[in-house]
């Protein structure tokens, strides 16, 4: 059993306060939810405007499915026009 850990830190360039923030994150959280075999959620930067740290887990037989999901979910990330993934983080349990 493999665990595999992704973390996203975000910059929200188009933010112009924690509500806006709020719901492009939930937005992105809930997709990545449905879509694929991971649990997300917002670990940082809650109070920043601009900023956001995400994390995505999941837990697979091999570690070749766990990667594959976590790409997938960099590559929604990275497809939505309100957010830039500008640093991510991967761990491996």
């Amino acid at each position: 059993m493999i665990i595999g850990l992704l973390r996203c830190e975000c910059i929200l360039y188009n933010a112009q306060s924690l509500k806006n923030k709020r719901s492009v994150i939930q937005s992105v959280l809930a997709r990545a939810k449905n879509r694929f075999n991971v649990a997300a959620s917002e670990i940082g930067f809650q109070d920043v405007w601009q900023r956001a740290e995400l994390a995505f887990v999941t837990v697979a037989s091999s570690k070749t499915v766990a990667e594959n999901e976590l790409r997938q979910v960099l590559t929604l990330i990275d497809q939505n026009e309100e957010l830039d993934c500008a640093k991510s983080t991967w761990e491996w349990l």
